[in-house]
C-alpha cells in the first residue's frame, strides 16, 4: 500500500458519511431529539475527523501520481484547491456537532437555530467534498473528464 492508496481509501469516508448524515439530519429535523439526533451529530464528529487524514494523505498521494502517463499536474493543483475549503467547512461542522452534542447533554434539546445552522452547514459541506471529489476522480479517470472523448470500442464489444 501507498500514499495514493491510503488517500483512495480514506477520502470516501467523509464523502460518502456526510451525505448520509444530511440524510439523518434531515430525516431529525421531523423527528426532533432522540437518538436519531444524536446519532446524526456523532457522525458529523466522525466524519470531520476521519477528513483529517483524508486531507493529510493527499501531499505524499500526489507525489506517487504525480509524472504518471495521463495525469495532470492542473488537474491534481484543481482538486488540491477544493478540497481545502471541503476540509476546512467539514472541520468547522465537526466542531459545531461537537458544540450541539454538549448543549444537547447540558439542555436535553438543541436549539432550533442550532439545528437549523448545522443542517445548512452540512449541506455546504457536502456540495464542497462532492466538488473535490469530483476532481480528484478526474485525476485518473480521463473519461469523467469535461469534453474526454469516448473510449475507442473494443474488439467484440457488440452493445
Amino acid at each position: 500500500m501507498n500514499w495514493a492508496h491510503l488517500h483512495l481509501i480514506l477520502n470516501h469516508v467523509p464523502v460518502v458519511g456526510v451525505a448520509i448524515a444530511l440524510g439523518l439530519l434531515a430525516a431529525a429535523a421531523f423527528r426532533r431529539g432522540g437518538e436519531l439526533e444524536q446519532a446524526a451529530l456523532w457522525v458529523l464528529v466522525a466524519i470531520a475527523l476521519v477528513s483529517l487524514p483524508a486531507y493529510l494523505t493527499g501531499e505524499p498521494a500526489e507525489d506517487v501520481v504525480s509524472g504518471r502517463p495521463g495525469v495532470s499536474g492542473e488537474t491534481i493543483e484543481e482538486h488540491e484547491e477544493a478540497a481545502s475549503p471541503a476540509f476546512a467547512t467539514s472541520l468547522a461542522m465537526g466542531v459545531i456537532a461537537s458544540a450541539a452534542l454538549w448543549v444537547r447533554r447540558k439542555k436535553g434539546t438543541i436549539p432550533a437555530w442550532l439545528f437549523g445552522a448545522l443542517l445548512i452547514w452540512t449541506l455546504a459541506v457536502a456540495l464542497l467534498m462532492a466538488r473535490a471529489a469530483n476532481l480528484g476522480g478526474q485525476i485518473r479517470h480521463d473519461e469523467i473528464r469535461d469534453g474526454a472523448a469516448p473510449a475507442p470500442a473494443v474488439a467484440g464489444d457488440d452493445d
